[in-house]
């Protein structure tokens, strides 16, 4: 058997498409640039994805939870540089009016269509809209362009309504909106997305190991839940790369069919933003400590996570084609290659955990069936599917990362046992249904894929 990874986007995105899991937004429209819609196994990998993230931060002692509003006074804003810094370089072709980051362009013609480009302007990211039913500019608000601020504003009501000590973290999960010039490679870098980020609150001084730590730790998490080791690495920000907030950054990079990019980061944010918070709102933000009695503007390490770009990074290294040798018929003909597409996902991230088959659509199976399906329901997202033959509906559940397939035959009817297929494998166990429950329960926690 010949095993092939994902060699391009196009693939998945088709596949996503035909099995449910990301659609083209507004596409009976004609679809708007760069914004997708999770679809139903789109939606359960999603929420899986960020319920293990949620679950490895804040099920520690020293980490909290946050949901912070997306509309937020201007000021914000201003404090945390991005009104005055959070800009693009863009350029714009003279002739078909196309616009491109400066950096993303090479020469001074339009890779579109060769004309001139324009001097490069600044082209501020964020999205600005009006609070209230006076559109003046007494009354502009923005959609938020990260979820981190929402954190520092909090950071005094979350440390002493929780009787937190430094060092301690803040998670939270959230929408936020950036008006990119180029976006693309399918929900790669999108407009409209969902950031998963902790701010971890230190004593200056002791920020250097907390970031190594952090560093890590996020690394192990991908590792943990199925990446291949070897499809990913960390990239260090030279001075030219760094944000203005960043005393030093680090990526998380995964090996895409587009080459490495960042599927996270984790940046040395100092004191920039609750101090700028503090000069800015006139309040003290300061900590004090009441073991060493000082007080102190904590630093913060910081990891970001965009959760639709993790979606994507799982998405392509899941995805795999195995190919066999086809078969000569009886006419002597080649049936040609078999392919399997699997979706080989973590138990813990794949959105179906198990489907129930039925072998035939007679009554007694589909019964006996949907009281299966019913019993495991209860404990996991199970699907029931009946149409097609016993193995395309294997297929079928291949594409979409299902872990076990359940198969209902004549002979349960007489036995009460059902016979379990595996999706990497392919190994089938016959087991009893009366241990159905702890069988798939055990399997899901010990799963190899």
């Amino acid at each position: 058997m010949k095993i092939e990874h994902l060699k391009d986007l196009a693939t998945l995105v088709s596949l996503c498409k035909r099995r449910g899991f990301i659609f083209p937004s507004s596409e009976i429209y004609g679809g708007i640039n760069s914004c997708w819609d999770f679809g139903p196994l789109g939606v359960e990998l999603k929420n899986n994805l960020k319920k293990v993230w949620w679950n490895a931060m804040t099920r520690q002692e020293d980490i909290v939870g946050l949901d912070a509003s997306i509309l937020m006074a201007p000021q914000v804003w201003k404090a945390s540089g991005h009104i005055d810094g959070f800009s693009d370089p863009l350029v714009e072709c003279k002739k078909c009016k196309s616009r491109f980051r400066q950096d993303n362009v090479s020469g001074t013609k339009c890779p579109n269509c060769g004309g001139e480009l324009s001097e490069p302007r600044q082209f501020n990211l964020m999205f600005k809209t009006f609070m209230g039913p006076v559109e003046e500019s007494a009354a502009v608000v923005y959609l938020r362009p990260e979820t981190a601020q929402g954190i520092y504003v909090n950071f005094e009501n979350v440390q002493t309504s929780m009787r937190k000590k430094v060092p301690f973290g803040i998670a939270q999960i959230g929408k936020a909106f950036r008006n990119e010039i180029t976006p693309g490679n399918f929900i790669f870098r999108t407009r409209e997305f969902e950031q998963m980020e902790m701010q971890y609150f230190v004593k200056p001084g002791t920020d250097e190991k907390f970031m190594e730590s952090w560093m890590k730790t996020r690394m192990q998490f991908y590792l943990d839940f199925g990446i291949k080791k070897e499809k990913l690495n960390f990239h260090q920000h030279g001075d030219k790369e760094l944000a203005h907030y960043a005393k030093s950054a680090f990526d998380i990079q995964y090996e895409f069919p587009i080459g490495w990019q960042e599927i996270e980061g984790i940046h040395n944010r100092s004191d920039f933003d609750l101090g700028n918070h503090q000069k800015l709102s006139g309040k003290s933000l300061l900590y004090f400590d009441e073991a060493s009695k000082e007080k102190y503007l904590p630093y913060v390490i910081e990891t970001s996570a965009g959760c639709d770009r993790n979606c994507l990074t799982f998405l392509c290294d899941a995805y795999r084609e195995e190919k066999t040798a086809g078969t000569v018929g009886e006419d002597g003909k080649d049936a040609g290659e078999d392919v399997r597409i699997v979706l080989g996902f973590h138990p813990d991230i794949a959105p179906i955990k198990a489907a129930i088959l039925p072998l035939s659509k007679k009554e007694p199976l589909q019964t006996y069936s949907r009281n299966i399906f019913k019993d495991l329901s209860l404990d996991n997202l199970v699907q029931y599917d009946e149409t097609g033959s016993i193995g395309k509906r294997y297929r079928r559940q291949d594409e979409i990362g299902t872990p076990l397939c359940i198969t209902v035959d004549f002979q349960t009817l007489e036995d009460h046992q059902v016979t379990i297929r595996h999706r990497d494998t392919m190994k089938q166990d016959r087991i009893a249904v009366s241990n159905l429950k702890e069988y798939v329960r055990n399997k899901l926690k010990s799963f190899a894929g």
